[in-house]
Protein backbone atom coordinates (compact mmCIF):
# COMPACT_ATOMS: atom_id res chain seq x y z
CA UNK A 1 0.00 0.00 0.00
CA UNK A 2 1.30 3.37 -0.63
CA UNK A 3 0.95 6.17 1.94
CA UNK A 4 1.94 9.76 1.16
CA UNK A 5 5.13 10.64 3.45
CA UNK A 6 6.18 14.76 3.17
CA UNK A 7 4.82 14.78 -0.65
CA UNK A 8 6.58 11.65 -1.35
CA UNK A 9 4.50 8.25 -1.82
CA UNK A 10 6.66 5.23 -0.38
CA UNK A 11 5.98 1.58 -0.83
CA UNK A 12 5.16 -0.75 2.11
CA UNK A 13 4.62 -4.22 1.66
CA UNK A 14 2.43 -6.27 3.49
CA UNK A 15 3.77 -10.13 5.03
CA UNK A 16 2.68 -13.08 4.10
CA UNK A 17 2.29 -15.19 0.55
CA UNK A 18 -1.23 -14.89 -0.02
CA UNK A 19 -1.05 -10.88 0.68
CA UNK A 20 2.24 -10.78 -1.48
CA UNK A 21 0.02 -12.35 -4.26
CA UNK A 22 -2.69 -10.29 -3.95
CA UNK A 23 -0.42 -6.82 -3.70
CA UNK A 24 1.07 -8.32 -7.01
CA UNK A 25 -2.42 -8.24 -8.55
CA UNK A 26 -2.78 -4.88 -6.98
CA UNK A 27 0.52 -3.11 -7.51
CA UNK A 28 -0.68 -1.57 -10.87
CA UNK A 29 -3.55 0.31 -9.47
CA UNK A 30 -1.49 1.27 -6.67
CA UNK A 31 1.28 2.65 -8.49
CA UNK A 32 -1.72 4.17 -10.73
CA UNK A 33 -2.84 5.72 -8.02
CA UNK A 34 0.51 7.27 -6.42
CA UNK A 35 1.53 8.86 -9.82
CA UNK A 36 -2.00 11.06 -9.71
CA UNK A 37 -1.77 11.58 -6.54
CA UNK A 38 1.86 13.46 -6.74
CA UNK A 39 0.62 14.70 -10.46
CA UNK A 40 -2.14 16.26 -8.87
CA UNK A 41 -0.06 17.36 -5.71
CA UNK A 42 2.49 19.08 -8.01
CA UNK A 43 -0.15 20.66 -10.24
CA UNK A 44 -2.28 21.79 -7.43
CA UNK A 45 1.38 23.37 -5.73
CA UNK A 46 2.07 24.80 -9.69
CA UNK A 47 -1.80 26.61 -9.60
CA UNK A 48 -1.17 28.29 -6.57
CA UNK A 49 2.42 29.49 -6.75
CA UNK A 50 1.50 30.47 -10.31
CA UNK A 51 -1.57 32.67 -8.90
CA UNK A 52 0.96 33.98 -6.01
CA UNK A 53 3.00 36.07 -8.70
CA UNK A 54 0.25 37.23 -11.12
CA UNK A 55 0.23 33.78 -13.70
CA UNK A 56 -2.22 31.53 -14.52
CA UNK A 57 -1.12 28.26 -15.15
CA UNK A 58 -1.38 28.11 -18.59
CA UNK A 59 0.38 31.38 -18.89
CA UNK A 60 3.81 30.05 -16.72
CA UNK A 61 3.21 27.44 -18.98
CA UNK A 62 3.76 29.36 -22.13
CA UNK A 63 5.95 31.50 -20.37
CA UNK A 64 8.39 28.52 -19.36
CA UNK A 65 7.53 27.64 -23.66
CA UNK A 66 8.28 30.96 -24.88
CA UNK A 67 11.55 31.50 -22.89
CA UNK A 68 12.83 28.37 -23.77
CA UNK A 69 12.31 28.65 -27.28
CA UNK A 70 14.05 31.70 -26.87
CA UNK A 71 16.80 31.08 -25.19
CA UNK A 72 17.98 28.19 -27.48
CA UNK A 73 17.40 30.14 -30.64
CA UNK A 74 15.37 32.84 -32.30
CA UNK A 75 11.96 32.39 -30.34
CA UNK A 76 8.64 30.60 -30.86
CA UNK A 77 5.79 30.69 -32.86
CA UNK A 78 1.81 30.78 -32.12
CA UNK A 79 2.18 27.71 -34.32
CA UNK A 80 5.03 25.93 -32.41
CA UNK A 81 3.50 26.67 -29.08
CA UNK A 82 -0.03 25.08 -30.30
CA UNK A 83 1.85 21.51 -31.48
CA UNK A 84 4.08 21.55 -28.22
CA UNK A 85 1.45 22.58 -25.76
CA UNK A 86 -1.45 20.37 -27.67
CA UNK A 87 -4.12 22.80 -28.28
CA UNK A 88 -5.88 24.36 -31.21
CA UNK A 89 -4.38 27.21 -32.49
CA UNK A 90 -7.28 29.94 -32.12
CA UNK A 91 -6.57 29.22 -27.86
CA UNK A 92 -2.96 29.66 -28.56
CA UNK A 93 -3.30 32.78 -29.67
CA UNK A 94 -5.77 33.75 -27.70
CA UNK A 95 -3.29 32.66 -24.41
CA UNK A 96 -0.62 34.84 -26.63
CA UNK A 97 -2.79 38.33 -27.11
CA UNK A 98 -3.69 37.90 -22.70
CA UNK A 99 0.04 37.84 -22.51
CA UNK A 100 0.68 40.24 -24.09
CA UNK A 101 -2.16 42.93 -22.84
CA UNK A 102 -0.41 41.97 -19.78
CA UNK A 103 3.25 42.90 -20.70
CA UNK A 104 4.52 39.31 -20.34
CA UNK A 105 5.01 38.66 -23.68
CA UNK A 106 5.75 40.44 -26.96
CA UNK A 107 5.69 39.64 -30.98
CA UNK A 108 9.10 40.37 -32.87
CA UNK A 109 9.22 40.30 -37.18
CA UNK A 110 11.32 37.20 -37.82
CA UNK A 111 15.08 38.24 -39.58
CA UNK A 112 14.01 35.57 -42.28
CA UNK A 113 10.54 36.26 -43.37
CA UNK A 114 8.42 38.88 -42.65
CA UNK A 115 4.97 36.99 -42.57
CA UNK A 116 6.47 35.03 -38.94
CA UNK A 117 6.64 36.48 -35.39
CA UNK A 118 8.22 35.02 -32.98
CA UNK A 119 7.50 35.21 -29.22
CA UNK A 120 9.89 36.91 -26.54
CA UNK A 121 9.35 37.61 -22.72
CA UNK A 122 9.19 40.99 -21.53
CA UNK A 123 11.22 42.27 -19.00
CA UNK A 124 7.88 41.78 -16.36
CA UNK A 125 7.42 38.74 -18.18
CA UNK A 126 11.08 37.02 -17.14
CA UNK A 127 10.56 38.45 -13.63
CA UNK A 128 7.29 36.67 -12.96
CA UNK A 129 8.22 33.86 -14.63
CA UNK A 130 11.66 33.31 -12.84
CA UNK A 131 9.84 33.99 -9.00
CA UNK A 132 7.59 31.64 -10.22
CA UNK A 133 10.49 28.85 -11.16
CA UNK A 134 12.45 29.87 -8.08
CA UNK A 135 9.19 28.89 -5.88
CA UNK A 136 8.59 26.26 -7.60
CA UNK A 137 11.84 23.89 -6.90
CA UNK A 138 11.15 22.26 -3.98
CA UNK A 139 7.56 20.87 -5.75
CA UNK A 140 9.66 19.87 -8.70
CA UNK A 141 12.11 17.77 -6.67
CA UNK A 142 9.34 16.44 -4.87
CA UNK A 143 7.48 14.99 -8.14
CA UNK A 144 11.13 13.48 -9.44
CA UNK A 145 11.52 11.72 -5.87
CA UNK A 146 7.79 10.08 -6.38
CA UNK A 147 8.34 9.13 -9.98
CA UNK A 148 11.88 7.46 -8.66
CA UNK A 149 10.23 5.85 -5.61
CA UNK A 150 7.57 4.38 -8.33
CA UNK A 151 9.85 3.54 -10.85
CA UNK A 152 12.39 1.61 -7.71
CA UNK A 153 9.39 -0.15 -6.41
CA UNK A 154 9.42 -1.30 -10.05
CA UNK A 155 12.75 -2.15 -10.41
CA UNK A 156 14.20 0.14 -13.03
CA UNK A 157 15.50 3.15 -12.72
CA UNK A 158 13.92 6.93 -13.51
CA UNK A 159 15.24 7.53 -17.24
CA UNK A 160 16.71 11.04 -17.19
CA UNK A 161 17.34 11.82 -20.59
Amino acid sequence: MRQPSQGVFQVTRPTGSNEQRDERAGEPFREAVALRAALHSFLGQNKRIARAHGLTAERYLLLLFVKVASDDGPGTTVSELSSRLHLAQSGVTQLVRRAEDLGLVRRELSSHDARIRHLRLTAEGERRLGATVIALGEERARLVSALTQLDEAEGRPLDQS
